[in-house]
């Protein structure tokens, strides 16, 4: 999601450290002074050179290795592909590595899932720890044999003098290694591998969690569990910001299995991440728990946000939009100032004069697009474990990003006293970038260690689990958009006057937003519905998961104006920057390299001759570094019913690819997450509270509607690798409502398709 987190430059003097590992082996990693400046180590006023090593590899006695997986793990693959390029550049085989998770500890630096980052924040650094350690084995075994280093290779773990024919195992080394000095980083820098040699970066290798996944062994979060453990509950009101003001505790507390029944009081956190006001029942079972919630009464202050509603919203919208296009042409938005960052307020592009351009156009088009709110609904519920004691809190979460969300606002300790550990999530999507229920669960911990110490009990862990009802109803969702087009093309179809207005929720206008910098003349401005009191956040490619469906849906009905191929209509535009182009870091030979290798796969040209109601588009998004293009194909029947029969996707995320089967795992899902957006996903606010309760309202799209075929070519450029788990999704939605216009005539223009008559064959 939209955190930003710079690679983390060591320095050349204190790049690697090494020591001894007890009983035998030797222990490598990073050594930074300002990896301190990120965490909460020793407290305030901490020495960063008093801190411990980073330590990623311990080189046991017998051969094998043990290597850290720094980042939280959500699906997306990291908890491999990280070790993998460890091993490789230490040149161990696959199979000797174990790999074990990293609690939440600054001395690894940035911890977090978001952003498409883990990659480009790690790639180097990863691949420089497990080189170093590669170095250090052969000046043990130089040493030992006392012959020159150069005349030594390595493989599977083992240092080979061919001259001699001696071998040497890691194992039988590293407690040498462990008393010799440490390379420098510069010498450490021209031993990297070239990519030619990897022998596992590059290699499908399976997740290493699979086995335990299929199985249904306990690896996710869910599926924590202590002897004498309670369960909880947290009982919200369905209006946003509603407060408890009673309930009918004594009533609770005489229930079978009931331990505990209390008012949990809000508090104020960061941002999105505070304690809401709630009930708090606590059992011997999550069951009894959440039964229990059918003999609760409370009486609630629903505040103000009870009178908010989506149809208000809609109509609010359209209102900014009549007036905005009425009002006088803004300024252009001057130059940044260095150092003041862009004035505040709502975001606004203004290049040229777009009503002179229209004036001379020769045609123009107008179009209203909308998206809806939605939730992230990951098949595992939020959900956290705590065990409060001696002041303490051990917490036990799928955070994605734990060390901003802190469940010390729920203890009401220092961070410094909590011990965080990252469990696997079954799903995140951005949702657990926001990790409330760690607060929650942290609050109710306290309360409960606290009430069983009045009682002569002592602590017990308390696992918090939402419901799939809680989940949908407090979520931190998707914002919606309201966009309002207008273009102008001359006598050739060229586009020479582009204007949007977005009345959202969060109004957002990236700077770098195609056609932004091929077109002359362009107005895009923008206003907050407001009063809004619904929380958003980031879903999968924010902003860009629905500002693409908008934006390559519009610029296909203009391509259709000018009576151009839409595919190439979109290279033509890349072709032509205007005067500096586009800006954030957006590279029109990097788009129109995947655009014309998707064409190519799909054999688009030849389009024309699919059978009556089967039709393909195209889409193209840069998102999160990464460039991505799709050519879908769908059929549509009289009844609506839509087919989506075979899909081409083109990536450009740099000249490598990690592990090319998790790659391709996190493009098929991001297409199939796509469709879930397209067909039924919204969510609707009505007297301030979510109309849809559970998946029935809310059905993510099934097996049996994904695709025969989604083909997929990375291609090879050179470029920094950079992740693809927010690329791979926006322009999937585009991508099959223009296939559906090429079948139908039909254009669509807002979401969800079920609200249209439309529906999955």
């Amino acid at each position: 999601m939209a955190t930003t987190v710079k690679d983390q430059h060591l320095d050349r003097r204190a790049f690697l450290q090494i020591s001894a590992a007890a009983g035998g082996g030797l222990l490598i990693g990073l050594y930074a002074p300002g990896v301190a400046a990120q965490g909460r180590a020793g407290g305030p006023g901490t020495s960063a050179e008093s801190l411990a090593p980073n330590t990623y590899i311990t080189i046991h006695p017998d051969n094998t290795v043990t290597i850290i997986s720094k980042n939280p793990e959500t699906g997306q693959g990291i908890r491999t592909a990280l070790p993998q390029i460890i091993a490789d550049e230490l040149d161990v085989d696959w199979a000797q590595v174990k790999i074990q998770q990293a609690d939440l500890d600054p001395k690894y630096g940035a911890q977090f899932e978001g952003g498409s980052r883990a990659i480009p924040s790690n790639y180097h650094n990863m691949r420089l720890v497990g080189a170093g350690g590669r170095l250090m084995m052969l000046a043990a075994a130089a040493q030992q044999w006392g012959v020159p280093q150069t005349e030594l290779t390595t493989k599977g773990g083992t240092v080979t003098h061919a001259a001699t024919a001696r071998t040497a195992t890691y194992g039988s080394l590293s407690t040498l290694a462990a008393t010799l000095p440490v390379p420098e980083r510069a010498v450490i820098e021209a031993a990297l591998k070239k990519p030619g040699d990897f022998r596992i970066i590059g290699k499908r290798i399976r997740g290493v969690d699979n086995m335990d996944i299929v199985t249904g062994r306990p690896v996710f979060s869910i599926d924590v569990a202590f002897p004498n453990m309670l369960h909880a509950v947290l009982v919200k009101c369905e209006v946003f910001g509603g407060k408890a003001v009673s309930a009918n505790l004594d009533e609770l507390r005489k229930l079978p299995g009931i331990r505990h029944a209390f008012i949990v009081e809000p508090a104020v956190g960061q941002g999105n991440n505070s304690l809401a006001s709630g009930v708090a029942i606590v059992a011997d079972s999550w069951w009894l728990a959440n039964d229990a919630r059918t003999s609760l009464k409370v009486t609630w202050d629903e505040g103000a946000v009870a009178t908010q509603s989506s149809t208000g919203y809609l109509a609010q919208a359209r209102e900014l939009a009549a007036r905005a296009a009425t009002a006088p042409l803004p300024a252009p938005e001057p130059a940044p100032v260095p150092g003041e960052g862009r004035r505040p307020g709502p975001p606004r592009v203004v290049i040229g004069d777009v009503d002179a351009a229209f004036r001379t156009a020769a045609t123009t088009i107008e179009a209203e697009y909308f998206f809806p709110l939605l939730s992230h609904a990951p098949l595992e519920p939020q959900n956290s474990t705590a065990h409060f004691h001696d002041g303490r809190l051990e917490i036990w979460s799928p955070s994605q990003i734990p060390s901003k969300q802190h469940p010390a606002l729920g203890a009401g300790i220092p961070p410094e006293h909590v011990t965080f550990h990252l469990v696997r999530a079954g799903g995140g999507f951005g949702r657990r970038l926001v990790s409330e229920y760690d607060i929650e669960v942290a609050r109710i911990a306290r309360t409960v260690t606290e009430e069983r110490a009045a009682a002569g009990l002592p602590s017990v862990p308390v696992k918090l689990l939402w419901s799939r009802e809680d989940d949908l109803a407090h979520d931190q969702y998707r914002p919606t958009g309201f966009h309002f087009f207008k273009a102008g093309l001359d006598a050739n179809g060229k586009l020479i006057a582009y204007r949007d207005f977005v009345a959202s929720t969060n109004s957002v206008v990236p700077a770098n937003e195609f056609p932004r910098g091929f077109v002359e003349n362009v107005l895009v401005t923008s206003e907050n519905v407001v009063p809004f009191g619904i929380p958003v956040g980031a879903l999968r490619a924010p902003p860009t998961n629905g500002i693409s469906f908008v934006k390559q849906g519009f610029i296909d009905e203009i391509a259709v104006a000018a009576g151009k191929d839409p595919l190439q209509y979109r290279i033509d535009l890349l072709n032509n920057p205007v005067g500096a182009g586009a800006t954030g870091g957006f590279n029109p030979v990097r788009a129109r390299g995947v655009l014309e290798a998707v064409r190519t796969m799909s054999d688009w040209d030849r389009r024309g001759s699919l059978p009556k109601g089967t039709g393909k588009g195209v889409a193209f998004q840069y998102a999160h570094a990464g460039y991505v293009a799709y050519v879908a194909e769908v059929s549509v029947d009289a009844k609506k019913a839509i087919t989506v029969t075979r899909v081409w996707c083109a990536v450009d995320v740099g000249r490598q690819i990690v592990n090319p089967s998790h790659s391709e795992n996190l493009v098929h899902g991001g297409f199939i997450e796509g469709m879930s957006h397209l067909m039924s996903w919204t969510i609707t606010i009505d007297k301030g509270r979510v109309v849809q309760k559970n998946l029935h309202q809310y059905q993510p799209a099934r097996m049996s509607h994904a695709p025969a075929s989604i083909e997929v070519k990375f291609l090879e450029t050179d470029f920094d690798p950079t992740g693809l788990g927010e690329p791979s999704l926006p322009p999937a939605v585009p991508a099959i409502t223009n296939a559906i216009f090429a079948a139908t005539g039909v254009r669509i223009r807002s979401l969800p398709l079920e609200e249209q008559g439309y529906r999955w064959t």
